[in-house]
């Protein structure tokens, strides 16, 4: 299912034994901007900055189209407010229907 994969996700999504497992098992690469180490010295951290800086920005790059069409989404359709919903297939007769709605008003207004 996520055999040879990579993905991209947030700072807080950083687990790095959980990941390092997932890679040797299944040969999927979860990709996330680089945490600050607590109790680094500044030494330590100018020493990094460069590599960090450049993989933090190549991942934020992925990251910001994906973040900017769920955005958009969001606004457009108000996704995430589902207060009736009472079971999952009723979740997902909400976000379906919602999805459908959103591009059915985007075809017949551009």
């Amino acid at each position: 299912m996520i055999n040879n994969r990579t993905f991209f996700g947030d700072k807080k999504y950083h687990d790095h034994d959980f990941f390092e497992r997932l890679y040797l098992t299944q040969n999927a690469v979860m990709m996330t901007p680089v945490k600050a180490i607590k109790g680094q010295s500044e030494w330590g951290k100018q020493y990094d900055r460069a590599a960090n800086d450049l993989l933090s920005k190549a991942v934020s790059n992925v990251r910001q189209p994906i973040e900017g069409w769920f955005n958009w989404l969001i606004e457009k359709t108000d996704f995430q407010r589902a207060n009736n919903v009472r079971s999952a297939k009723g979740l997902l007769i909400h976000e379906f229907g919602k999805l459908a709605a959103t591009f059915i008003y985007l075809i017949f207004n551009p």
